[in-house]
C-alpha cells in the first residue's frame, strides 16, 4: 500500500470519499487494532441498522482504542449512537463514508462538532512517488485498484457497474435507474465543459430539473464536481454556469462511450484538466491549503481553465495537451494577468521546457503535478 499524505488528529473523525479512493484500507493500516464494524457486511448491517443501540453491546468495557464504522451512511441513524458513547464514554471513531452531503439531506446527527471531517481521493503523484507514470495516469486514472491491478481496464469497467448499482439503485437514490444511466454516458461529453443542462436533458429525453438533480447525485456520491466561475472584482462580463468533472480520469474514460467514430485524442485535453483538477483537490484539502477552485471565461470566450484563489494567493491556470505553443495561447492568461495584476498566472503544456512569456510562467505539465505541493504552498 502507498503512503497517504492523509494525517488526522486524535479526535473522532469523519473520513469520506469516492469508493474505491482506499479509506478502509488506509485505516485497517493505520489502526489495526481498532475496533471494526463494516456496514458492507450483511450481518453487521442488519443487525444495527434494526437496532443501534446494540453498537454499545460490541464495545468492551474501558475500551480506549479506535472504533472504526466503515460506510457509516448506510445506517445514519448509527450516529445518534455515536454520539451518545462520545459522551458517555469518551469513545473515539473513525466514521468512513461515500458521501457527505446525503447524510446532511437526510437531517441526521453529524455529531455537532464533536468529529472532524476529512476527504480521501484517488493517489496522488506525490504518493506514488517514482511509480507516478502521467500516460497511465491519464488512461487509467489513479484509483489505488486501477493502479495495482493487472487489467485496471477491466477494474474500471466493474467499477462503474457495482458503484452504480450499490450506491444509486439500492439506496434508491433515483427512481429511473435506466434514465440515469443515459445520462451518466451524456454527461461523460460534458467533461470540462460548461454545463448546459438543457442541451443535457434534450438528449436523455427528459427535463432540466431532473438532469440537475442527476448532477447533484454524481457530487452527493463524490464521483463527480462542478467548478464554478470566479467572479470576485470581475471587470469583464463573464459565464456564470460551473463547469462539469469527473473525479478520476480513469473513471472518466470508463463512462465515455468509445467507438469507432471516437478516438482517444478527443478525451486528451478533458483529461489533462482532469488530472490536474484531481490533484489540486488533493493537495489543496490534505495539506490544508485552504484554496477556492473556480475557472474563469469571459463572454468574449476567453477562458482559463482553473483559478485557485484564497490566502496563499491568487494562480491562474491555463492547460494545452501541444508542445509547440503559438501566441494566441497566451491570451486569456494576459486578459486575467491585466484585471487581476496580484495573480501568478501558468501556461502548462506538453512540451518540455520552462521558461516565461512576459509575467506567465510557461511549464510542462508532467513537471508541474509532481511538484504541485511545492507550486501550491
Amino acid at each position: 500500500m502507498y503512503d497517504r499524505i492523509l494525517k488526522i488528529s486524535n479526535n473522532s473523525c469523519f473520513i469520506f470519499g469516492a469508493r474505491g479512493t482506499g479509506k478502509t484500507s488506509w485505516a485497517k493500516e493505520k489502526f489495526p487494532e481498532a475496533l471494526w464494524f463494516d456496514l458492507l457486511q450483511d450481518d453487521t448491517y442488519t443487525e444495527l441498522l434494526a437496532r443501534p443501540s446494540r453498537l454499545d453491546e460490541h464495545i468492551p468495557d474501558k475500551f480506549s482504542g479506535w472504533i472504526v464504522v466503515d460506510e457509516i451512511q448506510k445506517v445514519p441513524a448509527l450516529l445518534n449512537e455515536i454520539h451518545r458513547l462520545i459522551e458517555s464514554r469518551k469513545l473515539k471513531f473513525i466514521l468512513t463514508g461515500s458521501s457527505a452531503r446525503s447524510l446532511r439531506r437526510k437531517g441526521v446527527n453529524l455529531l455537532a462538532g464533536r468529529a472532524l471531517t476529512y476527504h480521501m481521493y484517488p493517489l496522488t503523484a506525490l504518493e506514488l512517488g517514482n511509480d507516478f507514470n502521467i500516460q497511465t495516469a491519464l488512461k487509467y486514472g489513479t484509483l489505488p485498484a486501477a493502479v495495482t491491478h493487472t487489467d485496471p481496464e477491466k477494474y474500471l469497467s466493474s467499477y462503474i457497474a457495482t458503484y452504480l448499482r450499490e450506491e444509486v439503485l439500492q439506496e434508491g437514490l433515483t427512481r429511473n435507474f435506466p434514465l440515469f444511466t443515459r445520462f451518466l454516458e451524456t454527461a461523460s461529453f460534458s467533461q470540462g465543459e460548461i454545463l448546459n443542462y438543457t442541451n443535457i436533458a434534450s438528449e436523455v429525453a427528459s427535463n432540466r430539473h431532473v438532469i440537475n438533480q442527476f448532477f447533484d447525485i454524481l457530487e452527493d456520491l463524490l464521483i463527480a464536481y462542478r467548478i464554478h466561475p470566479f467572479t470576485k472584482r470581475a471587470k469583464r462580463e463573464v459565464v456564470l454556469s460551473p463547469k462539469f468533472y469527473f473525479f478520476d480520469t480513469g473513471i472518466y474514460r470508463s463512462i465515455k462511450p468509445c467507438g469507432p467514430l471516437d478516438t482517444e485524442s478527443e478525451s486528451d485535453g478533458p483529461a489533462l484538466e482532469t488530472l490536474f483538477l484531481q490533484e489540486t483537490k488533493a493537495i489543496n484539502d490534505y495539506l490544508n491549503l485552504g484554496y477556492g477552485i473556480y475557472y474563469w471565461r469571459t463572454r468574449n470566450q476567453e477562458e482559463i481553465d482553473f483559478i485557485l484563489y484564497g490566502k496563499r494567493g491568487l494562480h491562474a491556470i491555463e492547460i494545452k495537451r501541444k508542445a509547440n505553443l503559438a501566441k494566441n495561447d497566451f491570451k486569456s492568461l494576459q486578459l486575467f494577468a491585466k484585471d487581476y495584476p496580484m495573480a501568478k498566472c501558468y501556461l502548462l503544456y506538453g512540451g518540455t521546457q520552462s521558461y516565461r512569456e512576459g509575467n506567465i510562467y510557461v511549464e510542462p505539465f508532467a513537471t508541474f503535478i509532481r511538484q504541485l505541493h511545492d507550486y501550491l504552498k
